[in-house]
């Protein structure tokens, strides 16, 4: 189980950060159509289309990054209290309840608008310049499958956590900044406890 997970968290973030990189692209996007809109009077009829498709992309494809990190959204303020097993079993429930039947109906129904898209090459409808949006419509697949292996790490992490009683750690490669604070709080209270 520990390989799969391992494996799972190294694709999830091979992805997310790759595509992490359409930050840059979008930052300079938005300052050329900035930059041809408001000093030359001459903006860009796809510039719009064009971030809608980098910040989508960007979003779907981060989505399986973040749940091995263990970043999404949860209303914790009751399961943080619970002990390590407990919450195990929760999430092991509400994975097969909800997350698998929500990623399956993800990837079915985004093949299906994919493929439908595909076959006869949809382009954008918000600009006069006819952006070809079908390939966008292939991540919603790619972005379902992602977070579908994901998930299956998911829950071999939960399982691992029913038989041990300890979560296994999700790689360190990402800080949330009020941990980042809350360190720096406690070394400059040992400094000056130190100096006393």
């Amino acid at each position: 189980m520990l390989t799969y997970v391992r494996f799972a968290d190294s694709l999830s973030a091979w992805f997310g950060k790759a595509f992490a990189w359409l930050i840059i692209l979008m930052t300079f996007g938005t300052a050329y159509e900035v930059l041809v809109r408001y000093v030359f009077n001459a903006p860009t009829p796809w510039s719009l289309d064009v971030a809608f498709i980098m910040y989508g992309t960007l979003f779907m494809m981060g989505g399986a990054y973040t749940l091995s990190r263990g970043g999404h959204v949860r209303g914790d303020f009751l399961y943080r209290l619970w002990p390590p097993k407990v919450q195990a079993g929760v999430d092991l429930v509400l994975y097969f309840v909800f997350f698998f039947p929500g990623v399956l109906a993800l990837v079915f129904a985004g093949f299906k608008y994919a493929s439908r898209s595909f076959g006869y090459a949809e382009v954008s409808v918000n600009s006069p310049a006819g952006i070809p949006i079908f390939q966008f419509k292939a991540v919603i697949v790619a972005a379902g499958l992602l977070l579908l292996i994901q998930g299956v790490a998911e829950v071999f992490r939960c399982i691992m956590c029913l038989r041990t009683g300890i979560w296994p750690a999700p790689p360190d490669d990402v800080k949330e900044t009020e941990d980042l604070l809350m360190d720096e709080a406690a070394k400059a209270e040992t400094r000056s406890g130190g100096l006393s």
